[in-house]
């Protein structure tokens, strides 16, 4: 066996401790980038904090509702670890965490027995080795509602439908695949035929990995930060009629809506993935949400996948402050649960066809059906 040099020996040292240090350098690096990030939104949170005194006070809620089953099945408090589209909803930090192409398109049967749906699209695309770029829409679908008057209460025989729809543009970049960031745009627009309003909100996130097999990980994301809101034109005005005019004629009347808020809030989560041999995963995840118009939240969930083609789900949500009077809870207190299977397209291959599923418990109605059908590629 040939034996290496004093000098082959000194310089295999020196080339260990330069890896060694610059994985040090990288990982403080790393460290000092998530610090620097949470200290940045934590202080953005704080400014856009209130209290339960506000709750109602803000408006354009659909942008609170979750049209993807994924992350729905655990009651929207995956913030750590959701990736791809519905990070668009949720942490748009994970947007990134893709293999090149995802597109999703979801359905949610909101509040079962009032007939409203969500309806939504997604496409997320890898630009380069760590940017990606994601296009979100979702619209809510009320039905047909009768049109009603002061003379005829009980309906004309007319029908309208509000226009409620918001459309998202996203970029994510992860550096060394353990953290990443992501900033999001959305345009939100609420219309009927002769009233309507339109806004502009941000999001931001972070999204942070560690441990021996990326077991730990940890997000924040700020949410619906943006202009307020006015509802504008002809429907805010009426004729007023008076004995004191002629028959034919009336007093046109017009009003000004007041502005409202957006409902921004601020996510908290932490997750961790326990590895069962070489197929199963179980994650275990905690989440709290502080809002700016009503009270904070705290949630749980569990994740089990199998050799990550099917996986099933659960959430806990709970209201911080909430008596124990029906009326006084959120709608969505309580439990979730969901299911995803991913079929692949091709033996071998990494392209996938998956399925999703959730249902949500809400108080009152039926609970809220989503269904999702997911392409990756």
């Amino acid at each position: 066996m040939a034996k290496k040099s004093s000098n082959g020996l000194v310089l295999e040292r020196n080339l260990t401790q330069q890896d060694f240090n610059k994985k040090k350098n990288s990982r403080m690096k790393n460290i000092k980038i998530v610090f620097l990030l949470i200290f940045a939104v934590a202080n953005i949170g704080q400014i856009t904090a209130g209290n339960p005194d506000r709750q109602g006070e803000a408006g354009a809620y659909e942008l609170l509702l979750n049209p993807w089953a994924r992350s729905a099945g655990l009651h929207t408090l995956n913030t750590s670890f959701v990736k791809g589209v519905e990070a668009m909803r949720l942490n748009v930090a994970g947007l990134s965490r893709i293999n090149k192409t995802e597109v999703l398109i979801g359905n949610a049967r909101l509040f079962e027995g009032t007939g409203i749906l969500l309806n939504s699209v997604g496409v997320a695309q890898r630009m380069g080795e760590n940017g990606t770029l994601g296009l979100s829409l979702m619209a809510v679908d009320f039905g047909d509602i009768p049109v009603t008057t002061t003379d005829i209460p009980g309906g004309t025989g007319a029908t309208f439908s509000p226009n409620f729809f918001n459309i998202g543009i996203a970029y994510s970049h992860i550096f060394e695949n353990k953290i990443s960031v992501g900033v999001l745009f959305r345009a939100i627009s609420e219309s009927t035929a002769d009233i309507k309003a339109f806004g502009f909100g941000v999001d931001a996130g972070i999204q942070y990995v560690s441990g021996e097999n990326d077991n730990f990980k940890f997000g924040i994301s700020l949410r619906n930060v943006g202009s307020p809101m006015q509802y504008r034109g002809p429907g805010l005005s009426f004729i007023v009629n008076s004995q004191e005019l002629p028959q034919d004629n009336g007093l046109a009347v017009s009003t000004e809506a007041n502005r409202f808020e957006l409902p921004s809030l601020l996510n908290i989560g932490i997750s961790y993935d326990f590895l069962i041999g070489m197929k199963n995963r179980l994650t275990v995840a905690g989440n709290f949400t502080s809002n700016s118009f009503s009270r904070d939240q705290i949630s749980a969930g569990v994740e089990y996948a199998f050799n990550e083609i099917f996986m099933l789900r659960g959430g806990y949500r709970y209201d911080i402050g909430q008596s124990l009077t029906a009326l006084d809870r959120n709608v969505y207190t309580g439990v979730s649960a969901g299911a995803s299977a991913e079929i692949p397209l091709k033996k071998g291959s990494s392209n996938r066809l998956g399925i999703d599923y959730a249902y949500r418990f809400t108080q009152p109605f039926n609970g809220t059906h989503n269904i999702g059908i997911r392409i990756t590629i």
